[in-house]
C-alpha cells in the first residue's frame, strides 16, 4: 500500500473510479427500475453524482489521480457493471433490479467511508477545499444510502410477497 502523496493519489483514484461506477449504474438502472420512487431518486442522485465525479477529478488532478482501477474499485465496478447489465436485459426479473440496487447501495456506502477519510486527510494536510468537498460528499452519500436502503427494503417486500 502506498504512503504519503501516493496514498492520497490512491484514495482519489479509487474515489473517482467508484464514483464513475455509481454514475454509470444510475444512468442504466433509473429507466428500468421497477419502483417509480426509486427511478425518480436515481435520476435525482445522478445529477449530484455527476457533479461529485467532476469535483473528485478536479481535486485529484494535482496528485495525478485519474480514476485508475485498483483491486477494490475494479472488483466493485465490475460487479456493478454485471448487475446493471442483467437488470437492463429485456428478460430481466425484479430480482435482477434488486441485486443491482443492492450493489449500488454498497458503492454509495463505500464512497461515504472513503469521503470521510479524505475529509480527515484534507484537514490534516491543510487542504481545506478537499476537506470541505469531502464533507459534502460524505453527507450526500449518507443521505443517498438511507434512501437507497429504504427503497431496497420496499423492493424486498415486493419480491417476498409476489406470486
Amino acid at each position: 500500500m502506498p504512503e504519503g502523496k501516493e496514498f492520497v493519489k490512491h484514495e482519489f483514484d479509487e474515489g473517482i473510479s467508484i464514483q464513475a461506477a455509481i454514475v454509470a449504474a444510475e444512468e442504466q438502472l433509473a429507466p428500468v427500475h421497477p419502483l417509480p420512487d426509486a427511478q425518480q431518486a436515481l435520476q435525482r442522485m445522478l445529477k449530484a453524482d455527476q457533479q461529485q465525479l467532476e469535483t473528485l477529478k478536479a481535486l485529484g488532478q494535482p496528485y495525478g489521480a485519474k480514476g485508475k482501477l485498483e483491486d477494490v474499485s475494479k472488483g466493485l465496478a465490475d460487479l456493478m457493471k454485471d448487475m446493471t447489465h442483467k437488470a437492463t436485459l429485456k428478460k430481466a426479473e425484479m430480482s435482477d433490479a434488486y441485486e443491482a440496487h443492492a450493489v449500488l447501495l454498497t458503492l454509495k456506502r463505500k464512497q461515504q467511508d472513503s469521503a470521510a477519510a479524505v475529509q480527515k486527510i484534507g484537514a490534516e494536510l491543510g487542504e481545506q477545499q478537499i476537506a470541505d468537498a469531502a464533507a459534502q460528499m460524505t453527507q450526500a452519500a449518507a443521505s443517498d444510502s438511507q434512501e437507497l436502503a429504504a427503497s431496497l427494503a420496499t423492493l424486498a417486500v415486493q419480491l417476498a410477497t409476489a406470486g
